[in-house]
């Protein structure tokens, strides 16, 4: 797989049926492969090793209804009272980060309303705080630690 803009992590990976397949240590079994899963499993180790994220705070691909249809968060990280704080979401490195994906990304926080946003597709990232009560967003330099997220 592709060098992200991450630092390197080890992974389990398999060859099962003819298909690559990397072991999700937050789902806890093995999955296809794919550039956008690289992305996701790269991010919660990041999240984790480096922002000092709990393991067990972690949700992949929790739905969400949204205008009616069923939709998936790619990752969601929650304060240690419960709290949904935190929405990531993935593209493959391919993919190019714009407008649509932010758009993307706030559609799911209308559900939400988290306070911080992160769009990533493993080469660029983008974290956003978002402030409810001024109705305005910024850009931060990088992903805050979990401590000062909460």
């Amino acid at each position: 797989m592709q060098t992200l803009n991450l630092p390197l992590y080890s992974f389990s990976i398999k060859e099962e049926n003819k298909k690559t397949k990397i072991f999700d240590a937050i789902r806890k079994k093995y999955l296809v492969l794919t550039p956008e899963e690289w992305v996701r499993q790269n991010i919660i180790q990041y999240l984790i090793e480096e922002k000092g994220v709990p393991k067990g705070l972690i949700v992949i691909e929790s739905g969400l209804t949204l205008n009616g249809l069923k939709k998936r968060t790619d990752i969601l990280v929650y304060s240690k009272n419960g709290k949904p704080i935190l929405i990531v979401e993935c593209k493959a490195p391919s993919v190019k980060i714009n407008q649509e994906v932010f758009d993307q990304i706030g559609r799911y926080n209308i559900n939400f309303k988290l306070p911080y946003l992160l769009v990533t597709n493993g080469m660029e990232h983008y974290i956003a705080k978002i402030d409810f009560t001024q109705k305005s967003f910024s850009f931060l330099k990088e992903v805050p630690h979990y401590d000062s997220l909460v």
